[in-house]
């Protein structure tokens, strides 16, 4: 787990003003990658107590532009944020519970998949959702 001190020099690196529910959501998001903004708000009121959903969306927000999180959406599924920023990494998703890991970029440097044709864009990342069941929802129901 991230100490108080790591998580603040973060904060200020990014030039964000330290509060309490931006060091507590960041400390949730290290230890709680791929939860959406109701779970991450859930564990900020367990730590905080009350604390508004807009409070936290905001806070996501902010982390989102100084670039201390990223944002992903899976089709079909609540966006979920996570702490791992500044690379190619990709994300599997299980259709069933929303499971979410992180899959490393399967070739070379960013973007590590290039279009057949780029129809004029200068093509500088790729974003992949492997789909698939997790291990949980692979079994089969035993009753």
């Amino acid at each position: 787990m991230a100490g108080r001190a790591q998580l603040l020099d973060r904060l200020k690196r990014a030039g964000l003003r330290v509060t309490a529910p931006r060091l507590t959501v960041l400390a949730w998001l290290i230890e709680h990658p791929h939860t959406t903004a109701d779970q991450i708000a859930t564990g900020v009121r367990d730590a905080l107590g009350t604390v508004s959903t807009q409070a936290i969306y905001d806070v996501l927000s902010v982390f989102t532009a100084a670039d201390l999180v990223r944002r992903i959406e899976p089709a079909g599924h609540p966006a979920r944020y996570e702490t791992r920023t500044g690379d190619d990494h990709h994300h599997i998703v299980c259709r069933v519970c929303g499971r979410t890991e992180d899959v490393d970029c399967a070739v070379g440097p960013a973007p590590c998949l290039s279009p057949a044709e780029s129809a004029g864009f200068l093509v500088d990342g790729a974003e992949v959702v492997f789909w698939g069941l997790c291990p949980t929802c692979e079994k089969p129901e035993t009753n």
